[in-house]
């Protein structure tokens, strides 16, 4: 189990960067398992402006519990670089790949990755599962948990669509993200070949 502890985080590994980088994008670089850190570390003893979001928990095993600092986007690390220097960083050891699509490197929006850049350990993160609008998800917690439903985005919230099948009608209710966790997609099921 994991819990995150609110005690303030180490800076970000390389997050001590200029407020304005001129020149280049920000690259998602995907790295092996674990190796987040370390990636971050090379880059930023091979002056690439890079960093790597992190955040604290603590592990609980049955005989101990240990305090870890994870990495905020397992086996990715951002970089900003001009995209003839991409050879300086798939050197990198713990380096697979550039995050691309059909061979290019896919450019990220920075202002996407300014907040987590400025949070540098400020601010209490966790991950948590990626959720879109329209997925199948199930209530985690509070009195309706168990329940099953859609998600639907609005402009103040999220509400939880739930349908009662046989009697051909929907129920919306108001729901915290924190509470809500997707549904595995289910297979479909194969006529009995009997």
């Amino acid at each position: 189990m994991t819990m995150t502890n609110p005690t303030t985080l180490p800076q970000n590994v390389g997050a001590q960067l200029p407020n304005q980088l001129s020149g280049g994008e920000w690259y998602a670089v995907y790295t092996c398992a674990r190796h987040e850190k370390r990636v971050a570390e090379q880059m930023e003893r091979r002056r690439l402006h890079g960093f790597v979001p992190l955040y604290r928990a603590t592990h609980w095993w049955k005989d101990r519990r240990k305090e870890v600092v994870l990495a905020l986007f397992p086996s990715y690390v951002f970089v900003h670089l001009a995209l003839q220097d991409r050879l300086l960083v798939l050197e990198i050891p713990g380096v697979v790949s550039i995050v691309s699509s059909q061979g290019k490197p896919i450019p990220l929006p920075a202002e996407e990755l300014e907040p987590f850049r400025r949070a540098s350990g400020s601010v209490q993160m966790e991950p948590h599962p990626y959720l879109q609008a329209g997925r199948r998800v199930r209530l985690r917690r509070g009195p309706m948990a168990g329940l099953e439903g859609i998600l639907l985005r609005r402009k103040d919230g999220l509400r939880l669509v739930v349908s009662i099948e046989i009697l051909m009608r929907s129920v919306a209710v108001e729901v915290d993200e924190a509470d809500v966790e997707p549904v595995p997609l289910r297979s479909p099921r194969k006529a009995c070949p009997c």
